[in-house]
């Protein structure tokens, strides 16, 4: 089973959230993606041994460990995490968006639509290419 946990940016920090029938909402901050990952995977562990305790019914499938989860960033979480390796102008010129639009995606006050991220998408794809290209 496909547990699947967004990951978002939340003004200063990075969040994993999950939400599903029969086990609730698990919710966590860390400053890196990479500690709210492992963070999750802690809080997660926690929330079930809380419902253990508290005889909650807990789906057969978590109680024989037959899950995985699955990280999906959404487009705010993307472009922060990639700025330790490229940059909002950087992006803006290949793809054509504004900067300030951008960045409004990278705050997370503004959400792409499918046009956008795809161009978003496609333009790091090209920064990359780029980057594997250089001798």
């Amino acid at each position: 089973m496909e547990l699947h946990v967004t990951i978002d940016w939340c003004e200063k920090n990075y969040s994993a959230s999950l939400a599903t029938e029969g086990l609730g909402a698990v919710i966590t901050t860390a400053k890196t993606e990479t500690d709210v990952i492992k963070k999750f995977q802690e809080t997660f562990d926690f929330h079930i041994e809380g419902m253990k305790e508290d005889g909650d019914a807990i789906p057969d499938y978590i109680i024989k460990g037959d899950y995985k989860f699955v990280y999906e960033r959404t487009m705010s979480a993307t472009l922060r995490n990639l700025q330790q390796y490229t940059t909002l102008s950087a992006i803006s010129r290949v793809t054509g968006i504004k900067h300030a639009q951008l960045s409004h995606y990278a705050n997370g006050t503004s959400r792409p639509r499918a046009e956008q991220k795809n161009r978003i998408l496609q333009g790091l794809h090209t920064i990359g290419q780029e980057c594997l290209s250089a001798q």
